[in-house]
């Protein structure tokens, strides 16, 4: 086993977008990191309110991945909301996000679990060091995200498990908004995800989003083996909270369209993915 760690909704946008002086924003090449563009492209920004969204998918890990007395890495952790999650589970679980400001909330929280500012594509953490990697709706937005995985892939134990929830290609809409026109667009944009590649990258170079065989291939060439993979639908959280009776019967028939081949509209990917044995 590795040295242990110590205690200290994410990672570096791509290059070549910066803030446009009228409020919104423009794309240039070579443009810097600016940090109110990462912000603004990669909302919402991670929340510690606890939704049912947040429940649902906590409760499929908890359905896949023993987490009771396992140390549990959750790599780009936001605010730490599934960190807490994890640590009043039973685990020794560490946060680790790129953004200093949501490790710095997370840390005013108060006691529980260990947090620390760290890229996921450089964990600052030895081999072996974590029973279980988690990583919550990262993955699209880190300049690598193959080495990501790859050190994801280096820290676990032989045996210990990657979960990944990342955005699904095949999802109806593109949720992180779009650029038009050398500005960018907040908002859940129709069918974008559905265009060729080369046009929805234009359109999207911000965040990327996964097919299933283009994302079990990605895994694997970390050197892991996909043992459960799924996709599933938005929790209605948001309209839930302005229409509480629509937005609980669209979660009910989105728990149902899960259990058909439709399934493969959902919003996100679920993925389990286990470190070989040496």
């Amino acid at each position: 086993m590795g040295e242990r760690p110590g205690c200290g909704d994410d990672g570096p946008l791509r290059p070549g977008l910066h803030a446009h002086p009228s409020g919104g924003l423009r794309v240039s090449a070579g443009g810097p990191r600016a940090e109110l563009l990462h912000k603004a492209l990669t909302r919402g920004l991670p929340s510690s309110w606890w939704r049912a969204g947040q429940v649902y998918r906590l409760r499929l890990v908890q359905a896949h991945v023993d987490l009771q007395g396992r140390r549990v890495l959750d790599a780009g952790c936001g605010v730490g909301a599934y960190t807490r999650a994890f640590q009043e589970a039973g685990a020794w679980a560490l946060g680790v996000d790129v953004e200093e400001d949501r490790v710095a909330e997370a840390l005013r929280e108060g006691s529980g679990p260990c947090f620390a500012v760290a890229s996921v594509e450089r964990l600052p953490f030895g081999d072996a060091s974590f029973d279980v990697v988690f990583s919550h709706e990262v993955l699209e937005h880190v300049e690598d995200d193959l080495q990501a995985l790859r050190e994801a892939a280096r820290v676990l134990r032989p045996g210990g498990a990657l979960v990944l929830f990342v955005p699904n290609r095949s999802f109806p809409f593109e949720t992180h908004g779009v650029v038009w026109r050398g500005r960018y667009h907040f908002g859940n944009v129709p069918l974008v995800n559905w265009l060729p590649a080369p046009l929805r990258n234009r359109l999207a170079p911000h965040v990327r989003a996964y097919g299933r065989r283009q994302l079990a291939a990605l895994v694997a060439a970390a050197g892991l083996d996909v043992c459960y993979h799924t996709q599933i639908f938005p929790g209605f959280d948001r309209l839930e909270a302005t229409r509480p009776v629509l937005g609980r019967m669209l979660r009910r028939a989105a728990r149902l369209l899960e259990r058909t081949p439709l399934r493969a509209l959902g919003l996100s990917h679920f993925l389990v993915a286990r470190k070989p044995a040496p």
